[in-house]
């Protein structure tokens, strides 16, 4: 198992850095350029390529092999690093994002996503059913990680090294994952698909995508399990900031800790998978565990606006750690979870793994999106109680969801 957990890390590690690049590197270069915070906002909008994966998925279904889908993506990815170290850095004497820089980081974001689909279209076939459990940990883990390195470590660099060395690098490791994706030994030995199983893009596809066993459940469960701890996760930062803890403090605990608390719940799903644990009941536990954390944190907002409540060390510290608690259950959630949506996308035929599973994903990036985004707009208007209520409600919703799983998430 070792021989293809190595290779699937190596090149999910890859798969994150653009996020970190955009989400750490980009913005810091922009506001230090003097581009107001809005304009630096508008730069998510280079994110665009992730929700438009579909349009493509049937493309890496219908031609050539995943590996080969993986390898050219990602050399491709070390080209565009190449060229944008050609160009001057944001914020260099500039009044905005110079367009050759912008339209090459939407080509980098679109040459991510479609690796990102092969890449999964690769791991769904190359995992066995036992090896799922493991196969998601390095799957969530290494993203975790890549996003990491290239928004902190990447940011770290600046000093010593100049844009143009800082994207050699990158480019020189796209490349050697490239090679890595093509020469490894686990990968080589995945079977071709026929070409007479192939099958072209046509207007039944989402039907029969559908009509694989137990894809409309998962397709309902993956897009509401995040909603309750999404808003959660945006919003209780900010009450503590507005309650009088400090930016650093809560940078650290909101920031390191939480990534650290994340792998280390991803990495426990996994090893529980690997121990034989069942997953739905697993799943249907740690969803439970979840659902009592935030409940503390809604009793914890109720009491920090109770008349004479006061931010106290022991107040603040149990609001911290209620924070890296429910970013562990969150890593635990989404590792047992993509390995349920993975062993799901087993069930279709190989011609539709890519788009069955990319719909899939899709669709879970969309319910992380949602109240994560709305979940201010919801405080404002209803006021943080009734709000915390409602994503408690929310979070009690998958768990009852899970008595209607069928026997394919099993």
């Amino acid at each position: 198992m070792r021989g293809k957990l190595l290779p699937l890390a190596g090149l999910y590690l890859v798969q994150g850095l653009p996020y970190g690049l955009q989400s750490g590197l980009l913005p810091v270069l922009l506001r230090a350029g003097g581009l107001s915070l809005t304009r630096v906002g508008l730069a998510k909008v280079l994110y665009a390529p992730w929700l438009l994966k579909l349009a493509w998925a049937p493309l890496v279904d219908a031609q050539g092999s995943a590996r080969a889908w993986v390898t050219r993506s990602t050399a491709g990815l070390g080209l565009v690093c190449g060229l944008l170290a050609g160009l001057p850095p944001p914020g260099a004497g500039q009044a905005g994002l110079p367009a050759a820089v912008a339209g090459l980081l939407l080509l980098l974001n679109l040459g991510a996503a479609m690796q990102d689909v092969a890449l999964d279209a690769l791991a769904v076939q190359l995992l066995e059913p036992a090896e799922l459990g493991p196969g998601n940990t390095v799957q969530v883990v290494a993203y975790k990680l890549g996003a990491a390195l290239a928004g902190g470590a990447l940011l770290a660099l600046l000093p010593t090294f100049s844009w143009p060395q800082l994207f050699l690098l990158l480019a020189a490791t796209y490349w050697l994952a490239a090679a890595l994706a093509w020469a490894a030994p686990a990968l080589r030995r995945l079977p071709q698909q026929p070409p007479s199983e192939q099958r072209p893009h046509t207007a039944h596809l989402l039907r029969d995508v559908l009509a694989v066993p137990g894809t409309v459940w998962t397709a309902g469960f993956v897009l509401t399990y995040k909603l309750g701890e999404q808003g959660a996760s945006s919003l209780f930062p900010l009450l503590l900031l507005d309650h009088g803890v400090s930016a650093p403090e809560l940078g650290l605990w909101n920031g390191v800790g939480a990534v650290v608390c994340s792998i280390a719940g991803s990495s426990l799903g996994g090893t529980l998978l690997a121990k034989h644990w069942k997953l739905l009941p697993l799943l249907r536990s740690v969803l439970r565990f979840r659902l009592g954390g935030l409940a503390c944190q809604t009793a914890l907002v109720f009491h920090l606006d109770t008349l004479g409540a006061s931010m106290d060390a022991g107040t603040i510290l149990r609001a911290l750690l209620s924070l890296c608690l429910q970013h562990f259950l969150g890593g635990l959630v989404t590792t047992v979870t993509f390995t349920g949506m993975m062993r799901c996308s087993q069930l279709a035929p190989r011609a539709l793994q890519a788009t069955h599973y990319s719909l899939l994903a899709t669709l879970e990036l969309l319910g992380k999106l949602l109240l994560g985004t709305l979940a201010g707009g919801l405080a404002d208007g209803l006021g943080p109680h009734p709000c915390f209520l409602l994503l408690l409600i929310l979070s009690a919703f998958p768990v009852l969801y899970l008595d209607l799983a069928p026997s394919t998430f099993l």
